[in-house]
């Protein structure tokens, strides 16, 4: 009740939110055996074993928090890389086996403190958890509020990029970004496929100069015709073929 905030209306008669709640508390979601705790395999861990916990990490209430990973504000790359590990994926396919009876057999990257190296699940169930994962549609998974919020009239004021409604001194369009965190800011969405799945679409692939966009065609009748065009074009140079190659003559020339 001390955090009506966190409500969502409108995930009320959401059916993931049973998968969810299955989930994280480790019993089986579907099946004849819903509600009991998943099938684990345990080992004993060693004795001389260091406290792998350090006082950085808190855990309350079903939370945790971990704070022994810091990054200096000129560390940016070393930032990133915090980034893309928290943004990895949930589950490792190369730890992912079937057993012989034909369940699910996941390995834990880290042993639990309780020695847990491996979980089993029915294939049924093991679709539930992965149903779990799926965020919620129309949903944003970062939700802001007070001078943070989109919509704030303070926010350009609080945030690094100085973006927001509150941000009346020029448009985006109009003037250059000049400090490193509103360039950051300003990425079109090419330098951000680039950064996120490494795909330069700014470089020529044949000639190695530089590539700018001259048009957006949206018409599908346009789209089809130049499409059609092209294919065209390439039929016709495979239809094209040179004449083989001739070796020199072998006899002299000459006498």
């Amino acid at each position: 009740m001390d955090n009506t905030y966190l409500h969502l209306d409108s995930l009320d008669d959401d059916p993931l939110q049973d998968l969810q709640g299955h989930s994280i508390t480790y019993r089986i979601a579907i099946g004849p055996q819903q509600g009991r705790k998943v099938f684990t395999l345990q080992t004993i861990p060693a004795l001389s074993e260091e406290k792998r916990y350090s006082d950085r990490v808190a855990k309350q209430a079903g939370f945790s928090l971990h704070a022994g990973v810091c990054a200096e504000a000129h560390q940016r790359k070393k930032l990133e890389r915090l980034c893309r590990y928290l943004t990895r994926p949930a589950v490792s396919e190369q730890r992912i086996s079937f057993t012989q009876g034909g369940n699910i057999r996941y390995e834990l990257k880290t042993p639990y403190r309780d020695g847990t190296t491996h979980v089993i699940f029915e294939p049924l169930d093991f679709i539930a958890r992965l149903a779990a994962l799926v965020p919620p549609p129309r949903v944003n998974l970062t939700r802001y509020h007070g001078v943070f919020a989109p919509n704030s009239q303070h926010r350009a004021l609080v945030t690094p990029g100085k973006r927001g409604k509150g941000n009346q001194s020029q448009h985006p369009d109009e003037a250059e970004p000049s400090t490193p965190i509103e360039r950051s800011a300003a990425m079109s969405w090419a330098q951000r496929l680039k950064r996120v799945f490494n795909i330069d679409i700014e470089v020529c692939t044949q000639c190695g100069g530089p590539v700018k966009v001259i048009a957006s065609i949206e018409d599908p009748d346009v789209i089809k015709k130049i499409l059609e065009h092209l294919k065209k074009k390439d039929d016709t140079q495979e239809a094209v073929q040179l004449p083989d190659a001739r070796a020199p003559p072998q006899g002299r020339l000459f006498d």
